[in-house]
């Protein structure tokens, strides 16, 4: 009440014309940031109470002065904020009023101001007309790039392609434009020519080749050769932009000598940048210089000497020549990549490794069945026996995509037997991974060789230590079922549930607890005459076992297959067991039961 009372008389000592005024410059001032930040954030319907001519007589020139003296929080909205406020000047004819502040934003030497500022600056620019940009962005653009301070300098390079991308520009402000934008990527400072090499990409979209050519260029050689470990990378990213303008013969004598250059270059980094945007420059150059030119620059980087490049490399293999025709790039692969792919299985390195591991699967779909069984299976069957978990993880991982490419023969004869030695692997994300493979797997191998190499493994993950093993090893036996049949269910499955279940009190009682999930799970795969003579009498026993856990589950168990409880058995049964398990000693059991009952 007190501070509606303050309010007040704020507006009769004022008047409602400066309130609005007012209050965001005393909420401005409050010591409190988030007060601050929430006054940023409505500057939106201060504007709307001041109306256009105010907004840009009174509020901008306002936010060009105190309150860029803030957090950066708080300047980091009001860039955001100005970035909307077109319509709220009077529209496109006055966008010119939100650059003084913006620009103010755009020299602070807090990135994400800077950055945000610029982004503004460009939304407000898109929507003035090219006698506007030559009025106020050009000039505006000519102050930042020769500004003392740095931060101007590197905000100054994100803009030139708001003026040089627009419709009908004059050629003497372009050519002002290209000039300070040489400057700026000869600039002293090595974050201005970072920032220069960032958007030497923007600058070449939409240019015709010849300007490409003749203007930027030049520029971009000097900036993927520059001094500076920290310019170089942006430049071979800005190469990808600039092969998508130059036509192959370009591409081949001017683009392409100084990629070859970075995958060689000193720093790692330049390297590293080069392997991760393989793909990107696969795409912008074509397949003919994908093949002749870019395989080798992969090549030359899966045998790097640093891991991190390797690492890189090694991921962008499923890539290699992606746009050619499947025929030529099985050559490509048999004769340029295959022979460096196994290498890399013995690699020193163990984050290598699990990165090939990785994309194995994906190589074995390019170059099919033959060269698969020849050259892969035998790097699948050495990095399954892997000392390092993530490795084995990752080779598990892809078993089903391999059997689609090599088939169950293959698989029967070199995988299986190595995955007997994992049913026990320490690492149980590697059992978890491996008993996820298993309904694919049963699919392609059929019950007799599932039977001989991975049923008994399935059966261990049931008794896993580890809950999520052993869940997951339950819905695995119940997508057997569907793919088995009964008769499959009948001879491996129920029996395995019955030694779960009928395990005494004095073992752990997790055995039963699993059976009881398993029987969950699994109702719909059994036959109501399977469940009713062989499951049904386990769950009722499982009523009275000594440990509540148990028993609330049996109670869980009976209301998940109620439906397919024969009426006689639940009538002269079931119910009375549950009518009995009302009065439990333990809660749990006493609140499953009465929730089974229902069900009956």
């Amino acid at each position: 009440k007190t501070a509606w009372v303050r309010d007040c008389a704020r507006r009769e000592t004022m008047g409602d014309e400066l309130y609005p005024i007012a209050v965001l410059i005393e909420e401005l001032k409050n010591d409190d940031a988030q007060i601050r930040l929430n006054s940023i954030r409505r500057l939106s319907t201060i504007a709307l109470a001041l109306g256009v001519e105010r907004t840009r007589s009174e509020l901008m020139p306002f936010l060009s002065g105190e309150p860029l003296q803030d957090d950066e929080e708080i300047l980091f909205a009001i860039a955001a904020e100005l970035g909307k406020f077109v319509p709220l000047v009077g529209g496109p004819e006055h966008a010119s009023s939100i650059l003084p502040p913006l620009e103010a934003l755009s020299v602070i030497e807090e990135t994400v101001v800077r950055v945000q500022a610029v982004e503004s600056i460009n939304e407000v620019g898109k929507q003035m007309s090219v006698a506007q940009i030559e009025e106020h962005v050009v000039p505006m653009i000519q102050r930042m790039a020769v500004d003392i301070g740095w931060a101007s300098r590197v905000s100054a390079c994100g803009l030139f392609s708001l003026v040089l991308h627009a419709d009908g520009i004059s050629s003497g402000s372009a050519a002002k434009m290209k000039e300070l934008f040489e400057k700026l990527c000869e600039d002293e400072m090595p974050m201005v020519r970072k920032s220069a090499a960032v958007n030497i990409g923007l600058l070449v979209e939409g240019c015709a080749p010849e300007v490409v050519k003749t203007d930027f260029i030049p520029l971009f050689s000097k900036l993927i050769e520059d001094e500076q470990d920290n310019v170089r990378p942006v430049a071979v990213q800005a190469a990808v932009a600039v092969a998508k303008v130059l036509s192959a013969e370009d591409t081949v004598a001017l683009l392409v000598p100084p990629l070859h250059k970075a995958s060689k270059d000193r720093s790692w980094r330049v390297r590293h940048v080069v392997a991760e945007n393989f793909q990107a420059l696969q795409t912008a150059v074509g397949p003919d210089i994908s093949r002749t030119e870019l395989t080798t620059m992969l090549v030359r980087l899966l045998k790097d000497q640093e891991k991190e490049v390797r690492m890189e490399a090694a991921t962008q293999l499923p890539h290699v020549c992606e746009s050619m025709d499947l025929a030529d790039r099985i050559t490509v692969f048999a004769h340029s990549v295959m022979p460096h792919v196994e290498p890399l299985s013995r690699d020193a390195s163990q984050h290598v490794r699990v990165k090939l591991a990785a994309v194995l699967t994906g190589v074995a779909a390019i170059v099919g069945k033959e060269k698969s069984v020849e050259v892969l299976v035998p790097i699948f069957v050495q990095l399954l026996r892997d000392d390092n978990a993530e490795t084995r993880l990752s080779v598990v991982s892809g078993l089903g995509k391999l059997n689609e490419v090599v088939g169950p023969e293959v698989i029967t004869e070199h995988i299986l037997p190595e995955l007997q030695h994992l049913a026990e692997d320490l690492q149980w994300r590697v059992r978890l991974a491996m008993s996820e493979q298993f309904p694919a797997l049963g699919k392609a191998l059929g019950v007799a060789a599932f039977d001989s190499y991975l049923t008994s493994m399935l059966m261990t993950w049931l008794g896993d230590p580890v809950y999520s093993v052993r869940q997951s090893a339950c819905v695995v036996l119940n997508d057997l079922m569907a793919i088995f049949g009964d008769a499959w269910v009948k001879k491996t499955a129920v029996p395995k549930i019955q030694a779960m279940a009928n395990e005494g009190p004095e073992r752990t009682y997790l055995a039963r607890m699993t059976s009881m999930m398993l029987i969950q799970m699994c109702a719909d795969s059994i036959s109501k005459d399977a469940l009713n003579k062989s499951l049904l009498p386990l769950v009722m026993k499982l009523c009275k076992d000594p440990v509540p856990n148990v028993r609330f589950n049996a109670s869980k168990t009976l209301e998940a297959i109620a439906s397919k409880v024969d009426k006689g058995s639940a009538v002269k049964e079931v119910k009375p067991q549950l009518e009995a398990m009302l009065s439990d000693s333990d809660g749990d059991v006493k609140f499953y039961a009465q929730s089974a009952l229902q069900a009956y």
